[in-house]
């Protein structure tokens, strides 16, 4: 059985998980910081879903990476231990080597925080490059 990776409403990607243990701090209140992993296991999965993932774009022939250069998250309400939670994500534009990419974590109808990210699209050097255009044809249906 392989997890999920979420499915998309229109151009949004609605990735589900599940609140353990070892994402809250002493008080049952998830961390703060796990916020981050959690919109990294979305995007990550959004990517899968559209039809590649890192480790391809990485192995190719001329190979690629994604890296956050700039994240901002604000902060509404906690999620708790066992809470189920969905993250959406819509990658929103290109840009030469940029992504614009923004995500909202639900419990149910309440949003819980925001995040708007700028990921840049590096060589293994961590130079910028700009992706190839089969990757941008394949994103161009979901960005705005």
């Amino acid at each position: 059985m392989t997890p999920t990776m979420g499915e998309f409403h229109g151009r949004a990607h609605h990735y589900p998980l599940r609140v353990f243990y070892e994402d809250t701090d002493f008080t049952g209140i998830v961390y703060y910081a796990n916020y981050l992993r959690f919109f990294e296991r979305a995007r990550s999965s959004y990517f899968r879903l559209v039809g590649f993932n890192h480790a391809d774009l990485w192995d190719a022939d001329d190979p690629l990476a994604f890296a956050i250069r700039k994240i901002e998250l604000d902060y509404q309400k906690p999620a708790r231990i066992d809470d189920h939670l969905t993250i959406v994500t819509t990658y929103d534009s290109f840009k030469g080597a940029r992504l614009w990419v923004s995500q909202a974590c639900y419990r149910g109808d309440e949003l819980l925080v925001t995040a708007v990210s700028e990921a840049a699209c590096i060589t293994p050097e961590g130079r910028p490059k700009r992706p190839p255009k089969w990757m941008v044809e394949r994103l161009g249906p979901y960005l705005e």
